[in-house]
């Protein structure tokens, strides 16, 4: 069974834009645990824009069940102008505070919207290597941010990561033109490589509940959803948002 990670990113960003508590991303947590969720996923960026520090702090202190920690392993502290934000202690000093079950490295930059591209291993590979082993004397589970390159991928499979995370953009975009069936194909074979190479299979990125029921890739453990969720989850309510994703997913099993 895939397993269904919601990330709070977007609920973080509404509190933001006032100068508020509310919504509470560890609230918001319980909530869409207790519809059904199997995980939380948050990814704080040096800017703190969204999810910030201390929620994954506070979020690691009462979680309920497994938490996915994203970010850029490069990322350095950062000191916060903005009245009551904490600074950013840096990333990975970040997650050895927090102690996360799963912490999934991302290559991406305070200048990037969102995150849009996964690792080149051939220029990261060997500085990601000790990241990689002291994130694990952490406890953690560590899953590599990849595009669906089955050649990479294998080369991420030497580096002593669990898991990769595909990056599903462009499977997105083909499914909402109509012609997702050769994208969907890369994928498949980008799985197929990870299971070769020992890597577990995550995704995540744009995923949402029309192009989710076709999304059958094959090992398939988990996939995290937060800005098309927290959209369904205003028009449907929590609860049913939540059905729906699960139901979805169970449309994409591959038997």
């Amino acid at each position: 069974m895939t397993r269904l990670s919601i990330n709070l990113n977007k609920i973080a960003l509404i509190r933001n834009s006032r100068d508020t508590i509310h919504p509470e991303p560890v609230e918001f947590a319980r909530l869409v645990v207790a519809a059904g969720a199997h995980g939380i996923t948050v990814h704080p960026r040096p800017d703190q824009r969204h999810i910030r520090a201390s929620d994954c702090i506070q979020l690691g202190e009462n979680r309920q069940t497994e938490l996915n920690l994203e970010g850029n392993p490069f990322a350095g502290s950062r000191h916060s102008d903005r009245k009551g934000v904490e600074d950013y202690p840096g990333f990975l000093a970040l997650v050895e505070r927090v102690r996360p079950d799963q912490v999934t490295l991302v290559p991406d930059g305070d200048s990037q919207l969102t995150s849009d591209h996964g690792f080149d291993i051939n220029r990261d590979g060997e500085a990601l290597r000790p990241i990689i082993a002291q994130l694990k004397s952490w406890g953690c589970r560590v899953s590599l941010f990849m595009d669906p390159d089955p050649d990479q991928i294998a080369l991420a499979g030497a580096l002593g990561a669990d898991r990769i995370e595909l990056y599903t953009e462009s499977y997105a975009k083909a499914h909402a033109r109509g012609v997702a069936d050769d994208e969907l194909g890369r994928f498949q074979s980008a799985a197929t490589a990870a299971t070769s190479s020992g890597l577990g299979v995550n995704a995540g990125h744009d995923l949402n509940l029309a192009n989710l029921p076709d999304f059958r890739v094959p090992n398939l453990l988990e996939v995290s959803i937060g800005h098309a969720f927290t959209i369904d989850a205003l028009r449907y309510g929590i609860d049913t948002a939540v059905r729906r994703y699960l139901d979805a997913l169970a449309v994409s099993q591959i038997d």
